[in-house]
This record gives structure tokens, sequence and C-alpha cells, in this order.
């Protein structure tokens, strides 16, 4: 947690990218540039990926920012809505734990209450027997029916207050659980802001007013696409209005903003890699700087006064120092601090950026061409021998441990290896040096975030620069919590967007600004109006069930693709269902089913008759004939496509000869795909008309391929 100097801006958060999982979201800051160019935008949240951070200047020629990092503030936090929240409910546990002990009091009273019992002495041998004492057995039941009574009143009144506060606790509990995770849960807030660097300003933007924006992505954000679609019967077209259904647990309420959503993978990269030529002969190009520079001569001799000194005494109840000094790019050998610590952990590896190259993102800072001649190594050892004028090729960079797409070598690479344990196994050997200055990494290149090691550390580390990037365990705890909306169930029908989306991404925007809080639960976002193309149709399939079924055929005249997701139909300003609309590429057709149409009715007759053919009645002739009945009780005509299957074969000698005006369906009609032998009627049926289609077909087979047990077919 640091508190640097800088001039402090409020930002407002404008505009967010919702893609499969996780976001992009852009914050806007206003204000005058001070002198030193250096300002403190405020605002962002705590599950923030450092590494993607980006920043530029809007509308003023001439300034540009030069540095962008991300630094963690902390200050007491005041009273909130979830305070109130968690007040309430530890009052309500209060309440429900007294008024389920005072409930058990009560029970433990009752019965004891009930184990009263009338008590005989015991009668000894010579005794005789004695009268039985009725009256005193009937007031002790009197008295135990007449406590057991008012105990048993006050048992229930007891019963349904720790049922009321059992009912409150639970509306409080589920309140706190639903409530934003926006605003903090501790006592002490923690806040992140951006520290930017502005070039230019003094020259160029004087008194006057700078724009900044800062993009940052943030996990723990997912949508599914949804849809209304509104028809009107006999009417050819249709409103389809696209709805998001989008679940965010970030760490900030969405006010106000510009809601886009992609369906791109947030964490896939897409930089291309770069191909480096070769040149065939002796003049090779100078390869570019890697801004590494070899350590000064003489730099082990630096401590050994220090050394000579011996140990420093321990100083109870106070710490010298850190365990880095914060030695600039640029300060040299100046400003340098003893600290007592422990040497800093390795710095992880830089994770991936959000939809762009690594260089894109990682505080902003622009690639260096070199390091000042006073400045330390930020790696290992220097090579052994190196050669400047030899070229650096993909080998080389493969060996040192870039990518292929020209990413640098990790720092876990460049550093020295610790001291194997004793009794473990022996470390492989490394790998073979490599002529040439190494590759540093982007940490490495960082050279604000560089610090001077402490004499205190020994081995190669002392005296030379790494870059101080400390484990955050806050920051890894508010993702990981962040990332659990992706574990949300689905709406019903509802389909992930990479999943329905394929290989191709796209981006919906939203006509106007959503608001969305940070409460891990599913919100419904209008995105706009899609116009497609509507028909209604009427399909049925006699021989399999005599049904007709209303369908309604979309057709997508847009250069946009409508994924798969559940979409509510209303007909006549009636809500009629919820269907599951399949993914419709740019210019497709799909079929939507609507149920059962009750007003049109289909009846299937069928006839088979057998007989022989050929010179020597060699051939059996198997004569299918099918008769259907169509009957339009609607107001309206209609289109109804009757579905037939005839018989298809692979022997030759086989003949199948059909008699019908039928037709053979196209394979892309409605993006669907027909068995073989599939055949259509399509009749234009006026209102209240009744009309009658006739078909049929012969199979001729030979006699020796016919089946044992007779030829007949259902």
């Amino acid at each position: 947690m640091v508190a640097g100097a800088g001039q402090r801006w409020g930002s407002t958060l404008d505009a967010v990218v919702v893609y499969a999982q996780g976001a992009v979201c852009l914050r806007l800051a206003r204000g005058v540039v001070p002198s030193d160019g250096r300002i403190r935008v405020t605002g962002l949240p705590r599950s923030l990926d450092p590494a993607s951070l980006r920043a530029r200047v809007r509308g003023a020629a001439g300034v540009r920012v030069t540095e962008a990092r991300v630094e963690v503030e902390a200050e007491p936090a005041g009273t909130g809505a979830p305070d109130e929240l968690r007040r309430e409910v530890e009052r309500l546990r209060d309440v429900y734990e007294a008024a389920h002990a005072r409930r058990a009091r009560q029970e433990a009273r009752v019965k004891e209450v009930q184990a009263l019992r009338p008590v005989t002495p015991a009668r000894k041998r010579d005794d005789p027997h004695r009268r039985t004492p009725v009256d005193a057995w009937l007031e002790l039941a009197e008295f135990v029916d007449g406590r057991l009574t008012g105990l048993h009143a006050r048992l229930v009144e007891l019963e349904e207050a720790l049922r009321v506060a059992e009912h409150e606790l639970t509306v409080a509990a589920d309140r706190l659980d639903r409530a934003s995770t926006d605003a903090p849960s501790a006592h002490v807030e923690t806040s992140v802001c951006a520290v930017l660097t502005l070039d230019g300003a003094a020259a160029d933007a004087g008194d006057a007013e700078v724009e900044v924006e800062v993009e940052y992505g943030v996990p723990g954000a997912v949508w599914v696409p949804t849809y209304r679609l509104h028809h009107r019967q006999g009417d050819g077209t249709g409103r389809l209005v696209l709805r998001a259904s989008v679940a965010q647990r970030t760490g900030e309420d969405w006010t106000g903003v510009r809601v886009a959503l992609a369906t791109a993978d947030l964490r896939r990269r897409t930089d291309l890699p770069r191909l480096r030529s070769i040149r065939v002969g002796r003049r090779q190009a100078a390869p570019a700087p890697s801004g590494w520079r070899e350590p000064p001569a003489g730099l082990a001799d630096l401590f050994s006064g220090y050394d000579a000194a011996g140990p420093r005494p321990a100083v109870e109840g106070s710490a010298v120092g850190g365990s880095a000094v914060g030695g600039s790019a640029v300060g040299g050998w100046s400003d340098v601090a003893v600290g007592s610590a422990p040497p800093p952990p390795p710095a992880p590896s830089a994770p991936q950026g959000y939809g762009g190259a690594p260089e894109a993102f990682g505080g902003g800072m622009p690639a260096a061409t070199g390091l000042p001649p006073g400045m330390a190594a930020p790696s290992g050892p220097p090579p052994a021998a190196p050669r400047p004028s030899a070229p650096r090729s993909e080998d080389r960079r493969r060996s040192v441990g870039g990518s292929f797409a020209g990413a640098p070598a990790p720092l876990a690479r460049m550093a020295p290896a610790a001291p194997a344990a004793p009794g473990a196994a022996a470390p492989p050997p490394p790998p073979a040096p490599v002529a040439g200055p190494p590759l540093p990494s982007d940490a490495e290149l960082d050279y604000a975030a560089l610090v001077l090691s402490a004499p205190d550390e020994q081995g190669a580390r002392r005296g030379r620069l790494f870059p101080d990037a400390p484990y955050d365990p806050v920051a890894v705890e508010y993702r990981r919590r962040a990332e659990t909306v992706a574990s949300l169930p689905l709406p019903g029908h509802a389909v992930r967007p990479r999943e329905s989306a394929g290989s191709f991404d796209h981006r919906f925007d939203a006509t106007a600004r959503a608001d969305i809080p940070s409460d891990g639960t599913w919100h419904t976002v209008t995105v706009g109006e899609i116009p497609v193309g509507l028909r209604t149709e009427y399909l049925c399939v006699p021989s399999v069930e005599q049904t007709v079924y209303a369908t309604l055929v979309l057709d997508n005249a847009t250069d946009q693709a409508l994924l798969a997701g559940p979409v509510e139909v209303t007909v006549d300003d009636d809500f009629l269902l919820t269907a599951a609309l399949p993914t419709l590429a740019p210019g497709g057709v799909r079929r939507v089913g609507l149920g059962a149409a009750e007003g049109v009715r289909v009846t299937r007759r069928t006839n088979l008759h057998e007989s022989t053919a050929g010179l020597r009645n060699n051939i059996t002739v198997l004569d299918h004939r099918v008769h259907v009945e169509l009957s339009n009780g609607l107001a309206r005509p209609v289109t109804v496509e009757v579905r037939e299957r005839v018989p298809v074969t692979t022997e030759p000698d086989v003949r199948i000869e059909e008699r019908a005006d039928w037709t053979a369906p196209a394979e892309d009609a409605a993006g669907e795909r027909h068995a073989p032998g599939t055949r259509v009627w399509r009749v234009e049926l006026p209102a209240g008309a009744t009309t009658a289609l006739d078909g049929g077909y012969e199979i001729r087979i030979p006699t020796g391929k016919a089946l044992v047990g007779g030829n007949r077919r259902s």
C-alpha cells in the first residue's frame, strides 16, 4: 500500500464492454494538469488486472501519457449500507438465538410438568393395605392439566415469535448476500488509483482542462443473449428485441454506463507473430538495442568495506529501511538506503493482455532503447564475451526464453538459481550461454518499478536492479470472489456466447445506458431492436402424427449474427411461449416452433395393392397410394407444408416409381437437413377451405429379391 505524491483526479465510469467472461471498463477524469505532470486517477476497483491498464488523453494536442501504473491506498472506511445490513443481520441473529433459547426453556418446563406422577410409599411386609387417596390423585391431575394448558399456550407464542425472528433473519441475510460488493466489507477501505505522468502539459495545456481516459480489465462479468419477438398474424415483418442477461461482481456498480456485449475471449492473445528477415551475406542488419547494459567493473569490491564491518546489530522494535531501495532508472547509485529485510520474491510472469499485444499494456511504458551508462543490469550476471555485431536470430531468442511472437524472456529464467537444499536431488544443469546480450522481460524494462537490492542480499542480487512486484493476497482474493459469477446457473434455453458464436466474434452495442449493480445476480439489459423477416408456416408429418404445427420462419437480413438463446414469442399482443432460438448467421433462415395449431386439421389414409408383372410374372409390384385431407378452420389463409417419405434403395434391380406432384425439399431450406426420400407438398389453403392431396409410389422387386414372409410395408 503506497500513497505517493500527485494531484488527485476523481473519475466516473463511462463505458463497459462485457466479454464472454470478464469486462473492459473505461473511466473518464478531467482536471488541470500540474506543473510536474503527475496525476492520480481514483475510483478504480480492487479486482482490476494491473497488466491491463491503459491511459490516453482525449482532445488535447501535444499532451500524451508517458507512464501509467497502478497503486493501492488504504484509509479508514465510513459507515455504509453494507455495514448497516451487517449490523442488522447480527442484531436479528441475536434476537433469533434469544427466541430459540426461550422456546427451549419452555419446552423443558413442559417436559418437567408432564413428568409429575403420584408416588405411593413403599409398603412393608407386615403393614396392612392402605386406602388410595383418590382426591389427592385427582387434585394432582387437575394441577398438571391446568399447568400444561398455560405452558402450551405460552409455547405456541414462543414458537410464533421464533418463526418471525427466523423469517426476518433469513430476509436480512439474503439482502446482505445480494448487496453490492462496491462498498468495502472491512473497517479499512483499500482504494486503487492509476498514477499517470503526462508529457507536454506545461507547454500546450496551460490552465485548460484536460480529459484523460483510463481503460482497464476486470474479471467477474458474464452475459448470455435473450430475445423478445413481437409478431402480428398476416404481417410479413416482426420486431425482434435483443436483450442480455448480465451478471457482474467486479467490485464496482455500473451506474449509467454505455454497455457493449462481445463474444470474444478476453484472455486470448491477438498479437501477430513478427517474422524477422535473415540476410544472406557478410553484412547483417544491426540488432535493435535490448535495453540492457553490463554492470560496472568492480561491482563486487563496492561492498568490501560493508562486509569487513561485520553484521549490523539488531535494533529491537524498529526496522531500518526496507527490503529494497527506491532507486529510479535515472538516479544511478544515488538515494541508496540500507535494509535488513530478506530479498523480495521473484516477480511473477506478466499475465496475458486483455485482447491486445503485451506491449500495449504493462503500465503504458514505451519500449526503451537503452539504459544510462551508470545503470546496473536488471538481470543476472553478465554474459561472457558479448558480441554486439552478432545477429540476434529467432533461435537465440528461443534459447533465451522468448516466444515466437517476440515476447521477452521471463525474469525467472534470467535470475540466478538458488542453491539446492542438502540431500535434495541436483537440479538440471543450466542451458549453455548464448552469445549476445540477454533479452530482458517487460517487468525489467519498466524502469520506474525497478528497485536496487540492498547490501544485505548476498549473491548476484546485491547492488543490482530488480522489479519490485510483491504478492498481493487481497487482490487475489478479490479476483477469486469476482470469478464466482462464472458458475451461476443459466436461465432457461440460454447458451454461453462462446458456444453459440463458434469461430467468429461479434459485438453488440446497447442503444441506451444501463445500471448493473455488483451483486452477482442476473440483470436484463435491452440492447436494441433487430429487423427480421417473418412469415408463418404450418408444418405436418401425417405419417408420424396427424397434427399440424405452427412455425415462424425467421430471415436474418442484417449483417450481424443472432446468437442462440431463449426467445419470448408474442403473437397479436398475446404472450404465446418461450422457445429456443438457434444461432442465425447473417442471411440465414431458421424455423421456430410455436406448438400445435388446433384450427388446421389433417387426415391421412393409405392403400397398398400387391400384384405381379413381367413376362413370367417374376416381378412383384407394390402399389402404395396416399390420400391426405387438409381442413383450414382459421379466419385467414394459411400455408401448409405436408411432408411424406418415399423409400430409397441401393439395389439396381429394385425400382421405385413415384406418382405424385410432390417435390424434394432443398437441403438449405430454413436451415434444415432432411432425410433421404423426403417429399414435400406446399398448399395455399384459404380460410375455411378443404383440400385433398393424392400421391403414391410403386416398388418393383424381382422375385429373387423378395423378403421371406411377405413384402408388405406399413
